[in-house]
């Protein structure tokens, strides 16, 4: 169990570091930096979907069997995913900004990266509960995922109204939810013995949502023939990498 929670704080606050990836970007036109964002958010949502269906649910459907239950668990992580989005759907808000105060979506937008990163920490602690390999792809998932939000969520606290420290220094503060995201599964799992039989398929859910509603609908806003390409050869290289750790685990 030792070993469980180590891998579990490292991933935890390597996750939580990357918040701070805005300070990369600060030198890179707009322009540019959206042409090179397509393409990670293409990887990361085959990412997502290669850890659901070729870890997390072979994981949980091996130990437990395929029920009823694990798809009602499995729709409530898209529904929680929904619920919460629909929360704060706010960030399309296009008032005028008031260069003398932040704007009221900025700290919307704190509010919802702190609900986000506490799931994101429950997965991380239900997917090293379930295995140490499981957990690392699980946790790769996530970074592929969390590199281009933290830049978009670092962008939305500079319009809103944030000065370059104080974006930084606060999407850094909610990212640290994560840790305690990833403390309450490892402490509750002490006191209920199956809590993976809902954790593991509750991320599923979570994260078909994510690439499913967030992600992929993005991607279709390209229609260059070339770009589309692209795009979809780093949809399948993220699927190939959480393939690639499976294969080494």
């Amino acid at each position: 169990m030792i070993t469980v929670w180590f891998y579990t704080l490292v991933s935890v606050f390597l996750i939580s570091f990357l918040s701070l990836v805005g300070v990369f970007t600060l030198s890179i036109s707009k322009d540019r930096l959206k042409k090179f964002l397509i393409y990670f958010i293409s990887f990361s949502a085959g990412a997502l979907l290669g850890d659901v269906f070729i870890h997390l649910l072979p994981e949980v459907i091996e130990t437990y069997g395929f029920n009823l239950t694990i798809s009602l668990f499995i729709l409530t992580g898209i529904l929680v995913g929904f619920f919460v989005e629909k929360v704060i759907c706010w960030r399309h808000c296009h008032l005028p900004i008031n260069k003398n105060h932040v704007h009221r979506y900025a700290y919307m937008n704190l509010f919802g990266d702190m609900v986000h990163n506490f799931i994101d920490g429950l997965i991380v602690g239900a997917s090293f509960l379930a295995s140490i390999p499981i957990g690392i792809a699980t946790t790769s998932a996530v970074i592929l995922h969390e590199i281009p939000q933290e830049i978009g969520d670092f962008g939305v606290l500079l319009h809103g109204g944030f000065s370059k420290t104080k974006a930084l220094f606060y999407n850094f503060a909610t990212a640290l939810t994560a840790i305690i995201g990833a403390v309450v599964a490892l402490l509750v799992s002490v006191s209920a013995k199956n809590i993976n039989l809902f954790l593991i398929p509750f991320a599923a859910g979570s994260f078909i949502y994510i690439a499913g509603s967030d992600l992929i609908p993005e991607l279709h806003k390209e229609e260059k023939v070339e770009r589309s390409l692209i795009q979809i050869l780093f949809f399948v290289l993220g699927i190939g990498i959480m393939l690639s750790l499976l294969l080494v685990g």
